[in-house]
């Protein structure tokens, strides 16, 4: 018979959680050299859940091999981040209008709406002092909530796998001067304008637009980088 097993997460679980998340987030750098035994200490903990933990960010496409030096995070690639940019604004569309379409017919819950409205809020607060890993984490929660004000919950479950990738250019993007005030202030806010109006249309070409003015500023950095 199977047993039931511990609710608490592993130390490995955790370790593997919180790396990923400081690659996601920007904390450690696309490019920046990994060395096992520095974040080890860093954690509090052995080079075991560490070593466990970047064999699953490897799988992930998020580490690989960087010759005799060890292992890196991996380089943002200015073609792969056009690909999810050009995925990210369907789907975003997509739970745009969907949420609009859910608002109009008063078939969403007033908490969820709710909590998008608190997030427009905190967000409205952002400014160029703001950590770049609070911005992203935000900026990530707002979309997701989206994403189930929609309705469809496959959209969230699909989206899942893609999100650290995104976040790593979401980082990039909101190092740009005052970028994160207009998200906040302007194109999140008229995103949600247009789902609380009700209007679908109007809702998936504010998300679409989202979509491409990150996609724009990323593909700028990222050459300007490279220069």
């Amino acid at each position: 018979m199977l047993q039931a097993l511990p609710a608490t997460q592993s130390l490995m679980d955790r370790t593997y959680q919180q790396m990923l998340e400081a690659i996601a987030d920007g904390t450690l750098m696309p490019g920046q050299r990994i060395r096992q035994s520095e974040l080890a200490d860093s954690l509090g903990v052995s080079r075991q859940p560490v070593s466990h933990a970047l064999q699953l960010l490897k799988r992930q496409g998020l580490v690989e091999e960087f010759g005799r030096q060890g292992l890196r995070v991996v380089p943002l690639d200015p073609l792969r981040v056009s690909q999810l940019y050009e995925v990210r604004a369907v789907i975003d569309g997509l739970a745009a209008r969907l949420a609009a379409r859910q608002v109009a017919v008063r078939a969403v819950k007033s908490a969820g709406i709710t909590a998008l409205k608190q997030q427009i809020a905190a967000g409205a607060a952002f400014n160029a002092t703001t950590p770049i890993p609070v911005l992203v984490r935000a900026d990530t929660e707002f979309h997701r909530a989206l994403y189930r004000l929609s309705g469809n919950p496959a959209i969230e479950e699909m989206t899942a796998p893609l999100w650290p990738h995104l976040m790593r250019s979401m980082a990039m993007v909101l190092r740009e001067p005052d970028y994160a005030t207009r998200v906040w202030q302007r194109e999140h806010a008229t995103i949600l304008g247009c789902i609380l109006a009700g209007d679908p249309a109007g809702a998936e070409a504010a998300a679409c637009d989202h979509a491409a003015t990150a996609a724009r500023l990323t593909a700028e950095q990222l050459q300007t980088k490279a220069a």
